[in-house]
Formats: C-alpha cells, sequence, structure tokens
C-alpha cells in the first residue's frame, strides 16, 4: 500500500492565486493532491500544473467540480469574496454550538497568526488586529511605542483570534482576557525575538514587545 502523505500546507509551494486556494482548501480538509484530483475527475499531474502556474485559467467546469469535491463555492475558489468579510451566508439548519476547552482554546491559539485586541482608551474600546506568537502560554506581539496595541501595558484587555468557513456556515473562536504589559527586560525581549513565528505585517519600526498573560481563555465552536 501506497504511503498516504497529508500536505502540510501544500507539496510544493503554489506561486498562482487560484493554486494558493485549491492547495489552503486541500490541506484544511487533510486532501492529498492525487484525492482531489481522482475525485475531481482530473490528472494529478494537472492539478499540480494548477496550483503551481499563476497563469493557468481553468474552465468553468474544472472549477466548479474541485470547488464540489473542496466542499466550497466557485466564487470563493476564484477569489471572489476576498474583500468581502466572513460570514454573509446563511446559517446552517442544524447547526450545534459548543463551548470549547481550556486544552482544545490553547491548541488553537497556539497555531500562531492575526488576532485582534480590545484596549481601554480615554475614548472608549477599540479593537486593532495584530500578528501574535504564543510563548509560554502567553500572547505575544510587536507594536510601535504610541500605537493602540502599545496603550495596552498596564491594562485588562481582550485578545480574540476566530476562523470562519462561509461554505459550510460554521467556525470557532478563542477569546483570552487577561493582562497586557510591555517586555522590558532584555533578557526576555530576546527569547521573545527568538521564538517569534513571524514579523508584523504592518512593517515599520515595532521593537516593543508586549504580552498578555491569560486570567481566562473562553472559546466556541459552531459546527453543521
Amino acid at each position: 500500500m501506497a504511503e498516504r502523505v497529508l500536505p502540510n500546507a501544500v507539496e510544493d509551494a503554489p506561486v498562482g492565486d487560484l493554486g494558493r486556494r485549491v492547495a489552503r482548501r486541500r490541506a484544511e480538509l487533510g486532501l492529498t493532491r492525487r484525492e482531489v484530483a481522482v475525485r475531481a475527475g482530473l490528472a494529478p499531474s494537472y492539478l499540480r500544473y494548477l496550483e503551481e502556474h499563476p497563469g493557468a485559467a481553468p474552465g468553468t467546469g474544472v472549477l466548479l467540480r474541485l470547488a464540489g469535491v473542496l466542499g466550497t463555492t466557485l466564487n470563493r475558489l476564484t477569489g471572489g469574496d476576498a474583500d468581502l468579510p466572513p460570514g454573509p451566508g446563511r446559517a446552517a439548519r442544524h447547526a450545534e454550538f459548543t463551548e470549547l476547552g481550556v486544552e482544545e482554546c490553547r491548541a488553537l491559539l497556539g497555531a500562531h497568526g492575526v488576532g485582534r485586541i480590545a484596549v481601554p482608551t480615554d475614548e472608549g474600546p477599540v479593537i486593532v488586529p495584530v500578528n501574535y506568537t504564543v510563548v509560554d502560554d502567553a500572547v505575544v506581539f510587536r507594536a510601535a511605542p504610541g500605537t493602540t496595541p502599545a496603550r495596552a501595558s498596564g491594562h485588562r484587555v481582550a485578545f480574540e483570534i476566530d476562523r470562519i468557513d462561509d461554505t459550510l456556515s460554521q467556525g470557532w473562536s478563542v477569546l483570552v482576557r487577561g493582562v497586557a504589559r510591555a517586555v522590558t527586560d532584555p533578557d526576555e525581549v530576546r527569547r521573545l525575538g527568538e521564538r517569534a513565528f513571524s514579523e508584523p505585517w504592518a512593517g515599520g519600526r515595532r521593537e516593543l514587545w508586549m504580552r498578555i498573560d491569560p486570567l481566562e481563555v473562553t472559546g466556541r465552536r459552531i459546527t453543521v
């Protein structure tokens, strides 16, 4: 029996927007390139071509078959919803709402990425996105002095991440409540820099490390 290799993100990094969407959705479902190709009635070599060549222009029939196999829509597969906020679809007929345990919440947080921090200010609460990493159970991120995320230091804040699947009308969210503080100890700053998952997407000089030490971690999931 041939060894089953599940994609990490993809077997080979695709370079086209369509290819990225196909490969990303395939990875979310835990499907190999061959499995998707067979189910869509395509040659694996052709699916590889679609994933790796930005100029690939498959016909509508191919795209519809891929969308069906990947449990998504033609609009989403081709990026037609790229600038739309998530969640415009109808609720599923038989949805189930569940609370997530602390360990599952921490596992989802540990995947890293982009989250939103709610910061109390004199003008009222402000919510902004930040690139974050989890280090020793604390949510850490970099900010520029004087910016909204930096103003969180010394305050109780909320930090939230989520994933929404518009096609299936399901998703999850994790909420962290805790105290934010600026990191000033040189050894801790160096350690956080070594363990950081990614650079801030916003660019610029963002050398102030912030950390949120959780007081409460909760989550919820909607499944069909």
